[in-house]
């Protein structure tokens, strides 16, 4: 018993009689009062590791224009204008935001929204989302076709806020400067031949509900999105520094552009006319293009970058299969690469697909559904051939799949 007594804790000297559990270890004692003091302030220094961790990503990665367009090298095929315009138009939004609490000038530096023009499965999309990456901020996809009027059937535009604030995990703070992609924004065009004299809910309304969104204020946000209702617990977010990037299709705009331009589709060519290129009339956009569309001048004037993306031609279409770091056969590779398989793609193979989707005019889109087509029956088969060890993709295979196609066998339009 007297042995015990003289036991005490190495770090508070207390007696092994007056702990409930003393700890031995090689040559030292630990009481559990210690163990319990010890915890808390492990605990608590893990917390400010983690909240100094947090604030430093807050921290956008600012680069310079042509390391942001070598970024996007890496992920996007072609577009080299739209890179061009989009990475000064980043670079200069974000180096406005870093300068904000710098510079004592009366001098304020106004964001610039950027909307892009181009057909589907272009790169629209892809573009936004690489840059979002590179930058280390928060990033969303908002679909502008759910949305109305306040008080009408659909979504308010404050939903788009929604989805930023949980991208950013309801840091209001990291989602102040984080990018807003409002995908299919052509669809809000205003209706000039709706008969109805109704309001244009889900049109030229929308667009002036967004117009206070895009210049720059703050809204109060429903967290988990949806309809607001007066006991609802909002949450405020200043809009001034989220980069606004919309993008859509414009399916007939280059009519607008043709009629502005004194084109013609049927006739003689005038000198004049052969200056232009006919195949991609989206080059020669302007806002009075956007404004003829359906699109109000006052959110025309809150996206004043304007930028094109051309459509894909066939060696564009070949590198995106095979070049970039994510190309989809490298993501065919490595899927059958898991399941001890190697896959091949023959050159002849994926001239082949390209062609094809050429011939449907759905973009980059059309590659993956063509891909998905001809790799089917393989993607279920080989998984359940343990002996299979390679498989080679050629021309050959890939007609013997696309016949199969009901799709294949449908007139092109």
């Amino acid at each position: 018993m007297s042995e015990n007594i003289h036991i005490t804790c190495s770090f508070c000297g207390r007696n092994k009689q007056d702990t409930e559990v003393l700890i031995a270890g090689a040559n030292a004692h630990i009481c559990n009062a210690c163990i319990e003091q010890a915890f808390q302030i492990v605990e608590q220094d893990s917390k400010s590791l983690s909240s100094n961790k947090d604030s430093n990503s807050n921290q956008f990665k600012l680069l310079k224009p042509v390391e942001i367009k070598g970024h996007l090298d890496d992920y996007v095929i072609g577009q080299d204008f739209a890179k061009k315009v989009m990475s000064v138009a980043v670079y200069n939004h974000y180096k406005r935001i870093s300068q904000i609490d710098i510079t004592d000038d009366d001098i304020e530096i106004e964001k610039s929204n950027i909307i892009m023009v181009g057909k589907t499965g272009t790169g629209k999309t892809l573009l936004a989302k690489s840059i979002a990456k590179l930058l280390n901020v928060p990033f969303c996809i908002a679909d502008a076709t759910v949305l109305t009027e306040a008080g009408y059937v659909g979504e308010d535009v404050e939903s788009i806020l929604s989805r930023l604030l949980q991208a950013a995990d309801y840091d209001v703070e990291k989602a102040k400067i984080g990018i807003v992609f409002i995908d299919e924004i052509d669809k809000i065009a205003r209706k000039k031949d709706n008969p109805s004299i109704t309001r244009d809910v889900s049109g030229e309304g929308v667009q002036q509900a967004m117009l206070k969104l895009l210049e720059g204020t703050v809204v109060n946000v429903p967290p988990q999105g949806g309809r607001k209702h007066p006991d609802q617990k909002m949450i405020a977010l200043d809009t001034k520094n989220i980069l606004f990037i919309s993008g859509g299709a414009f399916d007939g705009i280059d009519q607008h552009i043709g009629a502005r331009l004194n084109t013609r589709s049927i006739g003689f060519k005038t000198d004049e006319e052969n200056e232009f290129d006919k195949n991609n009339l989206l080059e020669y956009i302007s806002p009075q293009d956007l404004k003829n569309f359906g699109l109000i001048p006052e959110l025309i004037g809150r996206m004043p970058i304007v930028t094109y993306l051309k459509p894909l031609d066939k060696k564009a279409l070949k590198l995106i299969l095979t070049e970039p770091k994510n190309a989809i056969t490298k993501q065919y590779i490595k899927l059958f690469e898991i399941d001890g398989v190697k896959l091949i793609f023959e050159n002849k193979a994926i001239e082949l697909i390209v062609e094809k989707a050429l011939n449907f005019d759905l973009g980059a889109r059309g590659l993956r559904s063509i891909c998905e087509s001809v790799m089917l029956d393989a993607m279920y088969d080989i998984p359940s051939q343990k002996s299979k060890k390679e498989l080679v993709i050629s021309s050959s295979y890939v007609n013997k799949k696309l016949n199969k196609l009901v799709l294949n066998k449908l007139k092109v339009a």
